[in-house]
C-alpha cells in the first residue's frame, strides 16, 4: 500500500479544561487509539481559575505519540490533524518569543463579574447581544483579556504595538504546531470572545472599542474546516495538514451529526452544554440562551446554533472527590449514589462558579439543602448527580421556548454520559428518551470531521455519520413526580442565587 493511499486516519487534539487528549479515528469514524494526560489547575483566589499555557501545550504534545502507538499507525498514515478545545479560556503570549505573558484565564473564572455588571449598568448588554449573540458575563473571553491588559504592567502598551498575540486555546495550539507561523482561530471560537460580529463573520470594531482591545492582538479568522498549514513541530505528525479548528461544544454538535436545523445534543463534561443547530441564520434568544456560531465549512455560509451553558457539570463530581473527599475516583460516584434509593430530601445546587443559562447569575454559590441527621455521603452524591439533571431540564425548557421545536429525544455525549444513573435522571427530568451514540468521544470526532472534510475524506457531515446508537434510556419517573422534584429544585436555586452579593430570596 502506498503512503498516499494509506492516509486514511485522522488525529484529533482534544484540549479540555482538566486534561489534554489525542485521539485517532479511521475514515468510518471509529476510535482507533487514545492517550490522555491531566494538567494542573491553579486557583489564585476565590472565583479565579488559571492554567499555565505551557503546561497545556506539554500535556497535549505528550499525548500525540501515545495515541499513534495505541492506534498502531505511523504519522504518515494521517490524512490530517484537527483541534477542538476549551473555548473561552484566554491565552496571551509574546509574538517574538512565543512565551505566555500571564497564566491563561479559564472560562470558569469569575474575576470580571464586576466589569460585566458595570457594562450592563451602562446599558450595553442589548447591543452586545445583537452583535455577538452573547450576554455580558465573565464566562466569555473579552473581559478576561481586558483584565490582563489593564492589570499587568506594560501589557496594554505592548499589545498596542503588536508585540502580543491573543487567542483561545485553539489559537495557542495552532501557533505551537506551526512553530509560530500561523496565528489563527475559527468562527466557532471567535464567536465566544465578545469581540466577533456573528452576522458578518468578522471582528467587530464596535466591540473592540467597548472593551478597549487593540486589533493588533487578534488572530486571523479561518474556516472551521480548511487547511491552515502543515504541522511543523517534531511531536509526530510533521508535514500532516492542520485542517480543522472547532470549539469543543460545536465539535460535539458535528460529532453527533447534528447537521440539520433543529437537531440538538448535550455534552456532559466539566460543564454541560446543550446546543441546537439553527441553520444559516442566527436565532436571537428570548430566554437568555446564546446565539452562536456552530461552524463554517470552507467557503460555505456560517452555520449557527442556540446554546445553553452549565458551568459545573462533571466538575461537581471532581469536587466530591477533591473537595469533600467522599470518593477516591470519579467513577466511584455512581455506585455510591446507587447505594441509596433517593436523595433523602437533599438538593445540591452546583453553583461553584455561579450559574450559567438560563439564570446567568455569577453571584450564585453552591448550596446543599435539606440535610438531616440521616443524610449521608451517598445522599449528597446522588443529589450532586440530580443537580446536573435539573440544570439540563431548565436549559431544554428554555431552548424549546426559543426554537419552538419540541425534541423527541436528546442526544448525549461526553465522559459523564457513560454514567447510567445520571442519564436516567436526565431522561426523567426532561421526560424524553436519551440517545447515546456508539462513540462517546464526539467532541474529538467533530474535530476529526472538520479535518476530514477539508482533505476530502468525506463530502459532508452526514456522509461521515453513523446512526448506530449504543443505548436509549427511557424516562421512568411519572410527570407528576418530576414536576414536584423540579419545583423543589427551583426553590433551592432561588435560595442560592445572588449569594455573593448578599441577596436573599
Amino acid at each position: 500500500m502506498s503512503a498516499t493511499a494509506d492516509r486514511s486516519f485522522l488525529l484529533a487534539l482534544d484540549q479540555g479544561t482538566t486534561s489534554s487528549r489525542s485521539i485517532v479515528f479511521d475514515r468510518e469514524g471509529r476510535l482507533r487509539g487514545v492517550a490522555q494526560q491531566e494538567f494542573p489547575q491553579h486557583f489564585p483566589q476565590a472565583g479565579w481559575v488559571e492554567h499555565d499555557a505551557e503546561e497545556i501545550w506539554q500535556s497535549q504534545a505528550s499525548t500525540v505519540v501515545g495515541a499513534l502507538v495505541a492506534a498502531g499507525i505511523r504519522p504518515n498514515q494521517l490524512a490530517a490533524v484537527g483541534i477542538t478545545n476549551q473555548r473561552e479560556t484566554v491565552v496571551l503570549w509574546d509574538r517574538a518569543t512565543g512565551r505566555p505573558v500571564h497564566r491563561a484565564i479559564v472560562w470558569q473564572d469569575r474575576r470580571t463579574a464586576d466589569a460585566c455588571a458595570a457594562l450592563r449598568a451602562q446599558g450595553h448588554e442589548a447591543r452586545v447581544a445583537e452583535v455577538t449573540g452573547l450576554l455580558l458575563d465573565p464566562y466569555f473571553s473579552g473581559t478576561k483579556l481586558a483584565w490582563m491588559l489593564d492589570r499587568v504592567d506594560g501589557l496594554r502598551a505592548r499589545a498596542e504595538r503588536g508585540e502580543l498575540c491573543f487567542g483561545t486555546v485553539d489559537s495557542w495550539l495552532a501557533w505551537k504546531l506551526t512553530a509560530g507561523d500561523r496565528h489563527v482561530t475559527d468562527p466557532s471560537n471567535a464567536a465566544r470572545t465578545l469581540l466577533f460580529d456573528i452576522r458578518s463573520g468578522t471582528w467587530s470594531d464596535e466591540m473592540l472599542a467597548l472593551l478597549r482591545i487593540p486589533r493588533a492582538v487578534l488572530p486571523e479568522v479561518v474556516p472551521s474546516s480548511g487547511v491552515v498549514a502543515e504541522v511543523s513541530t517534531s511531536i509526530g505528525p510533521r508535514g500532516v495538514p492542520l485542517a480543522g479548528l472547532i470549539g469543543d461544544q460545536q465539535g460535539a454538535l458535528a460529532g453527533q451529526a447534528c447537521a440539520a436545523p433543529g437537531a440538538a445534543k448535550c455534552t456532559f463534561g466539566t460543564g454541560c452544554f446543550l446546543l441546537q443547530n439553527t441553520g444559516t441564520a442566527p436565532h436571537p434568544s428570548s430566554n437568555r440562551l446564546l446565539s452562536t456560531v456552530a461552524w463554517k465549512l470552507g467557503d460555505a455560509p456560517i452555520v449557527y446554533a442556540l446554546e445553553g451553558s452549565i458551568f459545573i457539570g462533571g466538575a461537581i463530581v471532581q469536587w466530591l472527590r477533591d473537595g469533600l473527599g467522599i470518593i477516591r475516583s470519579s467513577d466511584e460516584v455512581e455506585a455510591l449514589a446507587r447505594s441509596v434509593p433517593d436523595t433523602g430530601g437533599v438538593i445540591l445546587v452546583p453553583a461553584l462558579a455561579g450559574l450559567g443559562a438560563p439564570q446567568w447569575d455569577p453571584a450564585a454559590r453552591g448550596a446543599i439543602l435539606g440535610l438531616t441527621r440521616g443524610s449521608t455521603a451517598a445522599h449528597v452524591a446522588r443529589a450532586a448527580l440530580e443537580g446536573i439533571a435539573f440544570q439540563v431540564a431548565d436549559l431544554l425548557d428554555a431552548m424549546q421556548r426559543d426554537s419552538g421545536i419540541r425534541l423527541d429525544a436528546l442526544r448525549v455525549d461526553g465522559g459523564a454520559a457513560a454514567n447510567d444513573l445520571l442519564m436516567q435522571m436526565v431522561a426523567d427530568m426532561i421526560q424524553r428518551p436519551i440517545i447515546r451514540p456508539r462513540v462517546l468521544e464526539t467532541t474529538a470526532l467533530g474535530a476529526a470531521t472538520m479535518a476530514g472534510l477539508a482533505v476530502g475524506l468525506w463530502r459532508s457531515i452526514e456522509e461521515r455519520a453513523s446512526d448506530e446508537a449504543a443505548a436509549t434510556v427511557e424516562p421512568t419517573m411519572t410527570p407528576a413526580a418530576c414536576a414536584a422534584r423540579r419545583e423543589r429544585w427551583r426553590d433551592a436555586v432561588a435560595r442560592a442565587g445572588g449569594w455573593e452579593r448578599g441577596e436573599r430570596s
